[in-house]
């Protein structure tokens, strides 16, 4: 899971999906919603199709779910899900682009605590915050909190929903993906001076998962041996370390 930056929708279809939210609140009002046939009707014009597009934009060239970051995102996913909460379904907040396995896993699933949701939302929260990447295993994990000894609840919900520890094929994407990146650092420390850009590019280029955040800023800085050749990238080029942890997060 790699954290997404959202973008503006334009004025036009901004101003249609508040149109069809308006509809969608006054049909509700008097007890008349049908969400699902609403939201068909809905999503053949252009706002909702600009919508998909916009997600797609987000989620990068591969176009990856923005759950699991490993399968292609296929479709619109509300965050707040639209049948027992119609009064997000048009809001382009609640929006994220999703592949048709975490949808059908997260279905209606959507735990809160004091009335916030606990389930992460990428558009939102820095994922590696609460979740945590098993190099053994392939699995993401919640991460776990020393000082409280506990995990981190929103990541473990994150992970129950998701099933993010029982999918083996994600798993594995997930392991190549880090190895492709390892060896990226590894190559840039056989040169003398290795070139940050360069570096950047070709960690851009290996990282499909989103693991970049998990290498630079989340507890992949501390996995032993695994953290070996980012130790040591850091230590004899901390310029070159510091530059990628910065720009990894502009990919």
């Amino acid at each position: 899971m790699r954290r997404v930056v959202r973008l503006d929708l334009s004025s036009e279809s901004a101003q249609g999906m508040e149109r069809e939210q308006a509809r969608a609140d006054a049909r509700r009002a008097d007890r008349a919603l049908n969400v699902e046939a609403a939201w068909r009707r809905a999503r053949r014009n252009k706002p909702l199709r600009e919508a998909c597009d916009t997600l797609r934009a987000m989620a990068g060239n591969r176009e990856r779910c923005m759950y699991c970051g490993d399968a292609h995102g296929s479709d619109i996913d509300h965050f707040w899900p639209k049948a027992p909460y119609p009064e997000r379904m048009f809001r382009w907040p609640n929006m994220l682009l999703c592949c048709a396995e975490c949808g059908r896993i997260k279905g209606t699933q959507f735990p809160l605590s004091d009335g916030q949701a606990i389930l992460i939302d990428p558009t939102v929260d820095d994922p590696w915050l609460f979740l945590d990447f098993d190099p053994q295993t392939g699995n993401i994990v919640p991460r776990y909190d020393s000082k409280r000894e506990a995990y981190i609840l929103r990541g473990e919900q994150t992970v129950a929903i998701l099933q993010f520890d029982r999918r083996e094929a994600m798993a594995r994407g997930y392991q190549r993906t880090f190895r492709r990146i390892t060896r990226r650092v590894e190559a840039a420390l056989t040169q003398q001076h290795p070139d940050a850009a360069a570096l950047l590019h070709d960690l851009g280029e290996a990282d499909d998962h989103g693991l970049l955040g998990w290498c630079f800023d989340g507890l992949g800085r501390h996995v032993a041996p695994f953290d070996a050749p980012f130790d040591e990238l850091r230590a004899r080029h901390p310029t070159v370390w510091e530059a990628c942890r910065q720009g990894y997060r502009q990919l």
